[in-house]
């Protein structure tokens, strides 16, 4: 059972124009009448994305909101791709993440990389892989430990790389590995970043893995990889020989506010949801939504969404702006994910007996909320970053 309701308060009333409500209203139609009846079968069978929904997301240029009109985009800011974000995520928070594929972590491309990729990009048909963390190198990441060497026309990847989510169904794996010994005094250097083209559906020709049991994000596998001897080529690289490092932080203004949407979509899946079971639920004579305990915590749950979306709102619109606010993103995710696990976890318990079940989508909603605490850097490193704004950085 689930159920979507109109918004609750009026957060972005400032923000949302006319062509950003539409916008708003053709995602929200798409996610209810397309997304949300495949979440709610595949889910809970851990079953795959279907071939025939990631067309449709093409066809609806979600693939390539933030990729520029010149290469077949739609040229969009992130205000825009938070929204469409958000609405994705209140049906199936795996899809709202899927769109990310193609129009994140591409600013270290060259113009000929940029020409090449970015029209298949755009319309759903080159989609990436993030291949980064390692078993040594989560939060971590210049630990990271993977080698690239030189080969007589390209480069030979060796190493370990974990969290890899689609890495069989991308197109290609973005692959950071060291091309230089490690420097202990300036640990992020000498790490390069690669694309790796692949078929779709298989892992590159040297590469191995075995996914990863996890409890949510279903709808597409997460992998641990082994690259062994992978060949990358020449031109492979994204962005100056090491100098990975850059590219992978270079786009997280972005990615944490994409993040951000995805926690404020799973928490307002929750809420309607709730909205609509205290409605429909009698105890005692009557629906618990009589009762002011329910209704207090559907009050408290309804702000802490709007607070999360307005805060959302107003970074997005400074990023837009041309304005730097890699702490103000930081400062979203954090407040957006711990409030989405807040919300999930009070839906399922007004949801009692019911919401432990696969039955109900609030435990869906449960289980991805808690995941947006921990990708695109957990809520620990987020603190950091913003004390470290606020107070200077710790001496080492």
């Amino acid at each position: 059972m689930t159920a979507v309701v109109d918004d609750i308060g009026s957060s972005g009333t400032e923000f949302l124009t006319e062509e950003r409500l539409a916008i708003q209203a053709m995602a929200r139609e798409f996610a209810t009448k397309e997304v949300l009846p495949v979440a709610n079968e595949l889910d809970p069978v851990k079953g795959d994305i279907p071939m025939e929904l990631r067309r449709k997301m093409a066809d609806l240029g979600f693939f390539g909101v933030l990729i520029p009109e010149q290469y077949g985009g739609l040229g969009l800011g992130v205000f825009e791709y938070a929204v469409i974000v958000e609405e994705l995520a209140r049906a199936w928070m795996s899809v709202s993440s899927l769109i990310a594929r193609g129009q994140q972590f591409t600013a270290g491309f060259t113009e000929e990389q940029r020409r090449k990729y970015l029209p298949r990009m755009a319309t759903g048909d080159f989609l990436s892989a993030f291949a980064l963390s390692e078993p040594d190198a989560g939060s971590d990441v210049a630990a990271l430990s993977t080698r690239a060497a030189r080969d007589a026309d390209g480069w030979r990847i060796n190493g370990q790389k974990m969290w890899c989510t689609f890495a069989d169904g991308a197109d290609y794996l973005q692959v950071f590995a060291r091309t230089a010994p490690l420097d202990r005094e300036h640990r992020s250097r000498g790490i390069s970043c690669f694309i790796m083209p692949k078929p779709r559906g298989e892992l590159p020709e040297g590469v191995t893995g075995t996914p990863v049991r996890k409890i949510g994000y279903h709808g597409w596998r997460t992998w641990e990889l082994s690259f062994d001897n992978a060949y990358a080529a020449a031109d492979a690289l994204v962005g100056p020989e090491g100098e990975g490092f850059k590219v992978a932080m270079g786009d997280l203004e972005t990615a944490r506010i994409h993040t951000a949407a995805r926690a404020i979509g799973v928490a307002r899946g929750a809420l309607e949801d709730s909205i609509s079971y205290v409605q429909q639920r009698v105890q005692f004579g009557r629906p618990i939504g009589d009762n002011q305990a329910i209704r207090f915590k559907i009050a408290h749950m309804a702000t802490e969404v709007e607070a999360a979306r307005s805060l959302m709102y107003r970074i997005c619109a400074a990023v837009d702006a041309g304005k730097s606010s890699t702490v103000e993103a930081s400062m979203v995710k954090y407040f957006a994910t711990e409030m989405a696990e807040r919300v999930t976890s009070e839906a399922l318990q007004i949801h009692g007996g019911a919401g432990y079940t696969t039955d109900f989508a609030v435990e869906r909603h449960w289980r991805d909320a808690k995941l947006t605490k921990i990708f695109e850097g957990t809520s620990e490193i987020q603190l950091k970053i913003i004390s470290d704004s606020i107070l200077g950085r710790q001496a080492r």
